[in-house]
């Protein structure tokens, strides 16, 4: 089926394009458009995404050696840099938007059998924000402070799947304990903070939904005892207690009993205190659930420094909320393209394989299950030396 098809058309054929054409339609979106269509710019975005390029200049420079492709590519007859800026700017974002849930959708229903290492129910999903700074003089709708603009990506991790369940894109101003008013709180479920997230009255709101918080304390928590839970311990757990706050606002804030759970992680020879509402699970349970919040920050890397979205391609609201979804779009897509392929690599992994390989016409599955990752390294390395090089040179 995929014999002499481009790597990235066969990508494209796992995108639900109905689904997109909906979206388009019920935003009466391509009106009095005669070329260059709504999906031709989202392929557009991925190919720049997949195959990690710097800017939008970089994305089309590559591409135009390749006119006699890009039909066949999906991307339209021609692909101008003026008119995907011109389209960024000034097209509904929402629409990118509405996909980019629709995939996530789709990649964590396709994922959610996968083999889970924590003996709990619930869906256990980490939750943080990340900041990427921007040109003041740029980007002045997004000022911040200290004559700087950012903006911040709050994101829910369903560690579970490996899939982000929801991002929302905000003025770097907004607080991230405000995040956690995103959220819609699953019964059973877990959510994990680190310690910037400490508001005892939104961490109770989670509590009262009848869901379950695990969350870093702060150094000057103010904790009474009631007792201690009792029971076969490894050495890592220091202390294990059910208590209630006791000093100013907290204890109106949050009322009821909490739990604290005192561990020393002997690899990093650090000692933590986490709180939580789960007072069933074993205390090492707690810890390996606070664990599991590390797998947002690599999600964050990885979106910024291999989904481009640290150097923006326009510089509207509307252009840099667009290249972020386009970047949550091309995760999810790897996501599922690996899953119904069977891949054995993890999803970093097979983006770094598809970076040098979009314009193959090897059928993806030979090259996704064949590849050797060394050999993939090697490659990224000699491309890094390459524009090292050219820059260097260039500067001469």
């Amino acid at each position: 089926m995929n014999q002499g098809k481009y790597i990235f058309a066969q990508l494209v054929d796992f995108l639900p394009k109905a689904q997109f054409d909906y979206i388009v339609k019920k935003y009466n979106a391509n009106k009095g458009i005669r070329s260059f269509t709504y999906w031709n710019q989202l392929l557009v975005m991925l190919f720049g995404q997949l195959s990690a390029r710097e800017s939008m200049r970089d994305t089309i420079s590559s591409l135009e050696p390749h006119r006699q492709k890009h039909h066949h590519l999906g991307l339209g007859n021609s692909v101008r840099l003026t008119t995907l800026s011109v389209s960024n700017e000034k097209r509904d974002y929402r629409i990118f938007e509405e996909f980019a849930t629709i995939l996530i959708q789709k990649a964590r229903a396709l994922r959610q059998d996968e083999p889970f290492d924590l003996p709990v129910k619930g869906n256990v999903y980490a939750f943080d924000s990340s900041t990427v700074s921007l040109c003041l003089s740029l980007f002045p709708w997004a000022k911040f402070k200290y004559g700087k603009s950012a903006v911040k990506l709050h994101a829910q991790y369903d560690a579970r799947t490996n899939i982000p369940s929801l991002v929302v894109v905000t003025p770097a101003s907004v607080n991230d304990k405000r995040g956690i008013d995103f959220l819609c709180i699953e019964h059973g479920s877990y959510y994990i903070f680190d310690r910037g997230y400490n508001d005892f009255a939104r961490l109770y709101s989670i509590n009262l939904k009848d869901g379950y918080f695990v969350i870093r304390a702060n150094d000057n928590l103010k904790f009474r005892r009631i007792y201690s839970i009792k029971g076969e311990r490894d050495k890592s757990i220091i202390a294990d207690q059910i208590g209630v706050f006791t000093t100013g606002l907290s204890p109106k804030r949050y009322p009821d009993k909490i739990r604290r759970v005192k561990y020393h992680d002997f690899e990093q020879n650090r000692t933590f205190v986490f709180l939580t509402n789960d007072f069933e699970s074993s205390a090492q349970t707690i810890a390996d659930l606070y664990h599991k919040r590390w797998a947002i920050e690599l999600f964050f890397k990885w979106i910024k420094q291999h989904l481009k979205i640290k150097s923006f391609w326009g510089t509207s609201e509307n252009a840099v909320k667009i290249q972020i979804y386009a970047a949550i779009i091309a995760y999810c897509l790897v996501a599922i393209v690996a899953y119904k392929l069977k891949s054995d690599k993890s999803i970093y992994n097979i983006l770094q394989i598809l970076s040098i390989s979009l314009l193959d016409k090897t059928p993806v599955n030979q090259l996704l299950n064949n590849t050797d990752y060394k050999y993939v390294k090697e490659q990224e390395y000699n491309l890094l030396l390459f524009n090292l090089f050219k820059r260097n040179t260039s500067e001469v």
